[in-house]
């Protein structure tokens, strides 16, 4: 019987790229079941990549296989690797960043270089710039499709050897937390940070209540106010901003029927900081 076979890239769908990946896929196996998890990555963005995997690939069932293609180090010395998570979850990808919130927040049970030799679409040896569809849908639809085992993709590999991108810890410095804002929700403009429920849980702010944060980036503040901590938007009025807890059981900030992004021009990475303390009222 088939797995589910699950694609993420930056390819978009303005262009043939995605649908030559399923072609192949179906080709290799025309009883497929295969999903889109997202092709609107920003290109090349790597960290990205890797967040969008941790949202979603916990939630689906054990044996699915996901194809993450972004890939800009594209035909050069990076590997090529297939993993398979604590849960069951297999994952076939560049091994440059892409599983680092994988590896960090669901764990890495097993993991295997991929042996472009053997696991590559027939007559594509020529072509080094599409891996997405003559390596990785390849690959990822023979698995799925039970024509070979994981243990055929390749050797084994430590999954600590797995590369990880850069990481910023969360710190709390007294009565302050401070952290990074990690990512959007893009439709939405919200901003999640990489503040844990728990760690945020230290502060002793009950729903309802209120923190004062401020958002900087580098050193330019660019946003300070005391906000209420909610369970869900419907408990602050339309326009007003929240704190809550995400999907993924982190904190974030966002306006009710709004784009936080937006309304402060807020992007995300490192450089983005943002601090929360309990409010003294």
């Amino acid at each position: 019987m088939s797995r589910l076979l699950i694609f993420q890239s930056d390819f978009g769908i303005a262009d043939g790229a995605v649908s030559a990946m399923y072609g192949v896929a179906y080709s290799v196996c025309p009883e497929l079941k295969i999903c889109d998890l997202t092709h609107e990555i920003p290109q090349y963005n790597i960290w990205e990549a890797s967040y969008r995997l941790i949202q979603t690939v916990g939630y689906w069932p054990k044996d699915s296989v996901f194809v993450s293609v972004v890939d800009p180090g594209v035909g050069s010395t990076r590997r090529s690797i297939a993993v398979r998570t604590v849960n069951g979850q297999y994952i076939i990808t560049p091994d440059n960043g892409t599983l680092t919130h994988i590896k960090r927040m669901l764990g890495i049970e097993d993991a295997r270089e991929i042996d472009e030799e053997r696991n590559r679409l027939p007559n594509s040896g020529e072509s080094y710039t599409f891996h997405g569809r003559d390596i990785y849908a390849y690959t990822g639809a023979r698995l799925a499709s039970g024509l070979i085992r994981f243990e055929d993709i390749g050797p084994a590999v430590h999954p600590d050897s797995v590369v990880e991108l850069p990481v910023t810890e969360p710190v709390m410095d007294g009565d302050t937390i401070t952290g990074t804002i990690d990512i959007l929700d893009v439709r939405f403009g919200s901003l999640w940070t990489n503040i844990s429920k728990d760690l945020f849980k230290t502060l002793g702010v009950p729903y309802g209540g209120r923190v004062e944060i401020a958002i900087m980036n580098d050193t330019r503040e660019v946003y300070r106010n005391i906000i209420r901590y909610a369970k869900s938007f419907a408990d602050v009025y339309i326009g007003e901003p929240l704190i809550y807890v995400n999907s993924l059981d982190y904190i974030a900030v966002a306006i009710n029927q709004g784009s936080f992004s937006k309304a402060y021009n807020v992007l995300t990475g490192s450089n983005w900081k943002i601090s929360v303390k309990k409010a003294q009222l």
